[in-house]
C-alpha cells in the first residue's frame, strides 16, 4: 500500500517527485537498475530529476507495486532489513477482526513491531482527540520523508477502508523541515501540518475509535488485491460529519457562523458539506437550532447568566425573539425552564 493523496483522482499528477526519488533510492541501496519500473509507470528521467514534478496516482501506484515486488521489500529499502512482500497484508489481518476501530489501532501498533524495530507505533487517546504518532529508534536518513509519510498513510488509508468513512484529521505533523512540495501536505493530509516537531503524527476526533469495522475477511482478501490503490480513493462519507458540526457550532458561543465559516472549518466545501448532510438525513440549518438549543438550556440550568446574555450566546438579536424561539422548541419561556428546573 505506497503513499498517495487522500483526495488525488488517479489523473491527477500530485506525487511529488521527489517521493518517486524514493523509489529510485531503494534500487540503488540494492544495487538494482530501475529503469524497467520507471518504465512501466511512463515516468521520465527529467521527471526524477525535477525539483517540483509531480506523477499521477495511477503512474505512482505501478512504480511502486512493481518496485515492492521487484525488490521484495514493502518498505523501499527505509529500515535494517526488509519487509517482503505481502508484510503490511498480514498487518491488515491481524487487525480487522477487531470490533472497533480503537482496538485496530492498537493491534496495529503492537504488531508492527513484528515488521521492524526502527520505528514505533503508538496511539494516545486524550479528552477529545486521538493521535497516532511514530517514534524513531533510528536514523533513517535520507529516506525520513518518504518513510514517515507512507507509514501515516498506510495506517490511515487502512482504517478509513476499515470502518468505511473518512477520518477528518484535525492536524499533522513531521519532525522534518517543511519541504519545498509542502503546498501537497494539506491534500495528503489536512489543512493544519506543522514541521519541525519532535516526531510524525496525525490528530483526529477520538469518537472515530468507536466506529465498528464493517469488513469481513472476504472483503480484505479483495482489498489486498488492489491494496496499492486504496489511499489513493477518497472516502466521501464521513460517519461523523454531524458530530463534528456540532461541535464547530458549539463553540462558535454567540459568534454568528454561515455556511462558509463552517465548511471552512472543516476543509470542505459549502456545496459538499450540505450534500454530505443531506446524506445524513439531516441539514446545517437544523444542526444550529439543536446547538443554539443546547447551549441556552445549558446556560439556563446554572442560573447565573442573565437570560439577555445567554440569548447573545445562543446567537439571537434580542431577548425577545430568543424567548419565543426557545418557547417553540420547549414550550416553555426561558425563566419557566429556569425555575422548573431549580
Amino acid at each position: 500500500m505506497p503513499f498517495q493523496a487522500a483526495t488525488a483522482t488517479p489523473r491527477r499528477a500530485m506525487t511529488p517527485a521527489a517521493f518517486v526519488r524514493g523509489v529510485v533510492a531503494a534500487y540503488d541501496r540494492y544495487g538494482r537498475d530501475p529503469t524497467d519500473a520507471l518504465g512501466k509507470g511512463q515516468v521520465t528521467a527529467d521527471l526524477v530529476k525535477s525539483a517540483d514534478g509531480r506523477v499521477t496516482a495511477a503512474q505512482f501506484e505501478t512504480l511502486a507495486g512493481h518496485a515492492m515486488r521487484e525488490l521484495n521489500d514493502e518498505a523501499l529499502g527505509w529500515f535494517s532489513r526488509r519487509l517482503p512482500w505481502g508484510s503490511y497484508g498480514m498487518l491488515c489481518r491481524a487487525s480487522i477482526t477487531a470490533p472497533n476501530l480503537e482496538v485496530a489501532l492498537k493491534r496495529w501498533c503492537r504488531h508492527h513491531r513484528l515488521l521492524t524495530e526502527d520505528v514505533l507505533f503508538e496511539l494516545l487517546i486524550g479528552p477529545e482527540t486521538a493521535t497516532v504518532s511514530i517514534r524513531e529508534l533510528r536514523d533513517l536518513g535520507a529516506c525520513r520523508e518518504f518513510c514517515l509519510v507512507t507509514l501515516l498513510r498506510y495506517v490511515l488509508g487502512f482504517s478509513c477502508w476499515a470502518v468505511d468513512s473518512a477520518i477528518a484529521l484535525r492536524e499533522a505533523e513531521f519532525p522534518f523541515p517543511e519541504p519545498l512540495h509542502v503546498s501537497v501536505y494539506p491534500t495528503i493530509f489536512c489543512k493544519t501540518v506543522r514541521f519541525g516537531v519532535d516526531c510524525a503524527s496525525i490528530v483526529f476526533d477520538k469518537h472515530y475509535l468507536s466506529l465498528p469495522l464493517t469488513r469481513s475477511a472476504g472483503d480484505l482478501d479483495t482489498m489486498l488485491k488492489g491494496a496499492l490503490r486504496l489511499t489513493v480513493l477518497p472516502y466521501r462519507r464521513d460517519r461523523l460529519l454531524v458530530e463534528r458540526v456540532r461541535r464547530v457550532l458549539r463553540n462558535a458561543r454567540g459568534r454568528i457562523l454561515g455556511a462558509e465559516d463552517v465548511a471552512s472549518e472543516l476543509a470542505l466545501s459549502t456545496r459538499t458539506m450540505h450534500r454530505r448532510l443531506r446524506e445524513e438525513s439531516t441539514s446545517l440549518r437544523d444542526l444550529k437550532e439543536e446547538a443554539k438549543l443546547e447551549l441556552a438550556k445549558q446556560e439556563l440550568m446554572r442560573g447565573r447568566v442573565p437570560i439577555k446574555r445567554i440569548a447573545e450566546l445562543a446567537g439571537f438579536r434580542n431577548e425577545k425573539s430568543f424567548s419565543r424561539a426557545f418557547r417553540t422548541w420547549t414550550g416553555a419561556s426561558p425563566r419557566e425552564f429556569r425555575d422548573r428546573y431549580r
